[in-house]
């Protein structure tokens, strides 16, 4: 029987331990490759060692489970395909509703801690079901409670995880409103004070502690995460095509598709060229 293989990012050592004693009784014939403790780590760990399967703690330092698992999705070589598919995910969480029902909305596995032996047991059987079937599943099993292991169907996941978690935290594009729509930022340039209309923004990306705001012939520096933005702007105007990117849609001249399949646009006024990640792909298709 060949050995399937995991990697688990847990933040508590004693849980960690937990969890991979479980797993060994639960699942002999699965090899944990490698524990780590936060999520950049997590990340490094997957693309290093591709294992068909990661227990992921949501709350870690640094990169949380659920942006360790967007980032890695970014990251995750085609060259792995179709061998080694995406591997299969499983969040591990203190008990929190709001997580539990995303995680049932999007059939991702999860499990809550401390992990019950009879409840890990579905997950492994779970996870057993999904390794045996073909690395191309259609898109019609996302709603099937067995993780799916593509790519696609993972970041099809994680985009609704995403979307519930801005409808619970009212941050996020395609939020449920909760503030009036942005009009004017106000960014102070020396000892002066910008207003800025928004209807005159192109772009809004972050950088380190600062949020760019790049009009057709400005570039102004705002102390304000994007994510405090998002819920201000009007999704339709504004379309996020990164974690940290977010473009007026009308301003978009082309996208570019290049060898490996990624996708960058090139805006009208500007000539930035601006990387789309993979979870935002989707939005460009010819019509």
């Amino acid at each position: 029987m060949t050995v399937a293989t995991a990697l688990i990012a847990e933040d508590e050592p004693l849980l960690a331990m937990a969890l991979q004693a479980e797993l060994a009784r639960a699942w002999p014939g699965l090899q944990v490759l490698r524990t780590v403790g936060d999520g950049a780590s997590a990340v490094r760990a997957a693309l290093e060692l591709a294992p068909q399967v990661l227990f992921f703690d949501i709350r870690m330092p640094g990169l949380s489970g659920l942006d360790a698992a967007l980032e890695l999705a970014e990251l995750w070589p085609p060259a792995h395909a179709p061998h080694q598919p995406f591997p299969a995910l499983v969040f591990v969480t203190a008990y929190d509703q709001y997580a539990v029902q995303a995680f049932e909305a999007q059939a991702m596995d999860y499990l809550l801690k401390p992990v019950q032996a009879a409840r890990l047991q579905k997950t492994v059987s779970k996870l057993q079901q999904a390794l045996i079937k073909p690395a191309h599943t259609a898109p019609e099993t996302i709603a099937n409670p067995v993780p799916d292991a593509t790519l696609d169907a993972t970041l099809h996941q994680l985009r609704g995880l995403l979307e519930h978690s801005a409808r619970v935290t009212g941050s996020g594009m395609g939020a449920t409103p909760a503030l009036p729509r942005l009009q004017v930022l106000q960014a102070s340039v020396g000892q002066q004070i910008h207003m800025v209309s928004v209807s005159e923004v192109l772009v809004f990306e972050a950088a380190d502690k600062y949020l760019r705001v790049l009009t057709a012939d400005r570039e102004y520096l705002l102390r304000t995460p994007l994510k405090d933005l998002l819920n201000q702007l009007d999704p339709d105007e504004f379309w996020q095509i990164h974690r940290g990117t977010v473009v007026r849609a009308s301003a978009i001249a082309f996208v570019h598709r290049d060898e490996a399949g990624k996708l960058s646009l090139t805006l009208r006024e500007r000539h930035d060229k601006l990387p789309v990640s993979r979870l935002y792909a989707h939005r460009f298709k010819a019509m």
